[in-house]
């Protein structure tokens, strides 16, 4: 069991770093940052449109309630 919190050095950046490279090579690097930031920008308009069908059905049951 851990007692302590768990922290990341600049060393243990540096390996992850690094195996990253040897891994995936310099040239895939950007193509993988690509396909992760389109899916970022993707699961947050996915909550955004979330978000509003939450307020619209919100909205008309206000509405419905004032009859």
């Amino acid at each position: 069991m851990l007692t302590y919190p768990l922290m990341i050095g600049t060393w243990e950046i540096v390996a992850i770093v690094l195996v990253v490279l040897l891994l995936f090579g310099g040239k895939k690097i950007p193509e993988l940052m690509k396909g992760l930031g389109q899916g970022v920008k993707s699961f947050k308009q996915g909550m955004n449109e979330v978000e509003k069908e939450i307020k619209e059905v919100d909205n008309d049951y206000k509405k419905e309630e004032k009859k």
